[in-house]
């Protein structure tokens, strides 16, 4: 590897993107995503690390929390940042596609970011998908995989751990709100099941993260699906990793005045 050879942009797409589905104390070097990046790279990981970390300097919400990142992010660094805050579907569909160009994935697969896993080729997770807009598909595939991620891949009301039956569930609609359709502050990690329910307003969640069960799903109370799965986690909070960036009050709100139905 020559030494100082620049970032591509296509290469700092590819950052972006796993930047965006790890944590800030997952930026290390010794994280296996961040090796294996590297390699495919043709990288050291400490460079692939401290380009993270670069750009996680840019980022408002960990300036938010007191988290400065490092210094030193190049002027390209910073043109694609701003690129994906004004037009985040856009980029976020530019950093699938670099990504997947970059392990040669087949247009039928999709290319899965596990912290600990590295990067790996996966069957589509749903019939559906090929029918779809290919940008808006590599959006959510960038969504799906930044919010799971961010919850440890455990559904944050039961904490089930299977990742194939976890869905990165948008607490302000997709349709309504193109502007916040990755915003991290959108994002929870549940199971199929209890996004279901979320989506069609039998939860929702009060101003401590606390779940809220509705009277519409009490009414089929008692059966010990629903006890099991709902009645048991009414009045208890949010399983967020404590570095995660939480979801929005507001945005929680929104979901309880408009879509919860009690």
């Amino acid at each position: 590897m020559a030494a100082g050879r620049k970032w591509t942009r296509d290469e700092l797409l590819v950052a972006l993107n796993i930047y965006r589905k790890l944590k800030f104390g997952q930026l290390d070097a010794r994280t296996p995503v961040i090796k294996d990046l590297a390699a495919k790279l043709h990288r050291s990981p400490n460079s692939v690390a401290m380009k993270l970390c670069n750009i996680a300097s840019l980022d408002p919400l960990l300036r938010a929390r007191g988290i400065r990142g490092l210094e030193g992010a190049s002027n390209l660094d910073r043109q694609i940042w701003a690129e994906f805050q004004e037009n985040p579907l856009e980029i976020s569909s530019q950093s699938e596609a670099a990504l997947r160009a970059l392990v040669r994935a087949p247009e039928d697969g999709e290319v899965e970011v596990e912290k600990n896993s590295g990067i790996k080729i996966v069957p589509p997770s749903g019939p559906t998908e090929q029918l779809m807009n290919v940008k808006v598909r590599r959006s959510q595939q960038f969504f799906r995989q930044m919010i799971l991620n961010a919850f440890d891949s455990r559904c944050c009301i039961t904490g089930v751990p299977i990742r194939e039956l976890l869905v990165a569930s948008h607490i302000l609609p997709w349709s309504k709100f193109p502007e916040e359709r990755l915003n991290p502050e959108n994002g929870l990690c549940l199971s199929r099941l209890h996004d279901g329910a979320f989506d069609t307003g039998f939860i929702a969640f009060d101003n401590d993260c606390r779940m809220i069960v509705s009277k519409r799903l009490k009414k089929f109370l008692p059966q010990k699906s629903l006890n099991d799965n709902f009645e048991r986690y009414e009045g208890l909070p949010l399983n967020c990793a404590a570095d995660a960036i939480p979801p929005r009050p507001e945005f929680l709100r929104y979901h309880r005045d408009k879509i919860f139905v009690n």
